[in-house]
């Protein structure tokens, strides 16, 4: 089993930045983050990669990079052999601290088993997993003492690995995944959110509607942006440069159970003088949207480039379905638009009303291609009124910052000060 913490209160707040003392060596006490994301492969934006980069500034982390929550097979999943081959890379680079400038981050990818439908392959995979990541953390001098789950898939693992706090970091529902089995993934998300001291929730609408289940161990914790990277000066990269404006500007993952592609090539239609620009990797056949003379897919970009591709948008879009995983999501794209101070166009879900104030949200297909026209013709202006605008969208991000994020953690963690 874990430790004296699992759904507990056995440890009093400001005992985690200590050490422990094993086999006559004293380790660090540190943070392990089972990621929802691989560090090697996914976009570096996602909520878990920032709050422990920072969180890494001032206690150890040791992030483990994804456990799958299925088999990537043909017909269920996208790319299945492309991802079981990134994967089978990612665990070969075993422990790596990745970021120079930040000693006290370290990432892995822990060997697993690929037998997800057998219980007791399961059971097996979670104690290995759990072997793996304490060899590692004793290698990295660090002691486990607090875990942050992400993922659902590490509620097993976290039974076999001594801790004194669980952290459930709610970022998503994914049990609404698409390739999830929904059954399996909810009684492991239910597993976390019964067992962790704290359950961390980007989502108002989804702590709501869980309450129930967590009581006063809900927290609220908003995504941050990295301010600092989004405010760098940057060239304008060749490939946007070659499209003209005005340009109408989406980045990020296009998954084909987020984007409404269909509105996307009705926007494209609608407004023929403009440019559809689309930067990110996808898995939907882009075929017939590509098609139309004003759309431009530039493909995936690294995450230190995204910037420089946003800069130059004119206006950008929030174009989502409206489905569980859509109502229950606080997109960290809607933050990076605001701090490069873009007119921002998006359907409607929860999360995105909080932001009302300084972005158009459109309840229906017909609002949100009018509400492209509007920014379209706002951008068109130029002066002093213009750059107003823009400077009210960054300020309206500006206490954002991950640092902030992370120094919000820490406090709920081990009542230590903000920073």
């Amino acid at each position: 089993m874990g430790g004296s913490d699992v759904g507990g209160g056995n440890m009093g707040r400001g005992t985690v930045g200590g050490g422990r003392t094993s086999g006559g060596k004293t380790r660090t006490n540190g943070y392990v983050c089972f990621a929802a994301q691989d560090w090697w492969y996914h976009n570096r934006a996602h909520s878990d990669v920032q709050l422990m980069l920072n969180l890494a500034r001032q206690r150890p982390v040791l992030f483990v990079n994804s456990i799958a929550m299925r088999m990537p097979l043909p017909g269920r999943s996208s790319q299945p052999l492309r991802r079981i081959l990134r994967k089978a890379r990612s665990m070969a680079r075993k422990v790596q601290r990745p970021v120079p400038e930040i000693p006290g981050f370290a990432v892995m990818t822990p060997v697993l088993l690929p037998f997800y439908g057998s219980a007791t392959a399961r059971a097996l995979n979670a104690r290995l997993i759990a072997w793996q990541v304490r060899l590692a953390a004793r290698s990295l001098g660090m002691a486990t003492e607090v875990v942050v789950a992400t993922i659902p898939t590490a509620a097993d693992v976290v039974e076999h690995l001594p801790h004194r706090v669980l952290v459930y970091n709610r970022s998503d529902r994914h049990s609404a995944f698409p390739e999830a089995d929904t059954a399996s993934v909810e009684l492991l998300e239910r597993s976390l959110m019964r067992r962790a001291r704290h359950v961390l929730y980007v989502s108002t609408e989804l702590m709501t509607a869980e309450r129930e289940l967590t009581g006063d161990r809900a927290v609220f914790l908003d995504h941050g942006v990295d301010l600092e990277h989004f405010a760098a000066p940057a060239a304008e990269p060749a490939d946007l440069a070659a499209v003209p404006h005005p340009r109408i500007g989406f980045f990020g993952a296009l998954d084909d159970f987020v984007v409404d592609f269909d509105l996307l090539a009705r926007v494209a239609k609608e407004y023929p003088d403009a440019q559809l620009v689309l930067v990110g990797s996808t898995t939907h056949d882009l075929a017939a949207l590509t098609a139309l003379p004003n759309v431009h897919h530039l493909g995936f970009k690294p995450y230190a480039e995204i910037p420089a591709y946003g800069r130059g948008f004119d206006v950008a879009l929030m174009p989502w379905l409206d489905n569980d995983w859509v109502r229950h999501c606080n997109p960290i794209k809607l933050k990076e638009y605001l701090a490069l101070g873009l007119p921002v166009v998006s359907t409607d879900f929860p999360e995105v009303r909080r932001y009302a104030g300084q972005i158009a949200v459109a309840d229906s297909t017909e609002a949100f291609v009018a509400a492209v026209g509007a920014a379209l013709a706002e951008a068109d202006r130029s002066g002093e009124q213009e750059v107003r605008a823009a400077e009210l969208r960054r300020a309206a991000v500006a206490a954002d910052s991950w640092q902030a994020r992370a120094g919000d953690l820490l406090a709920l963690v081990e009542g230590a000060p903000q920073v």
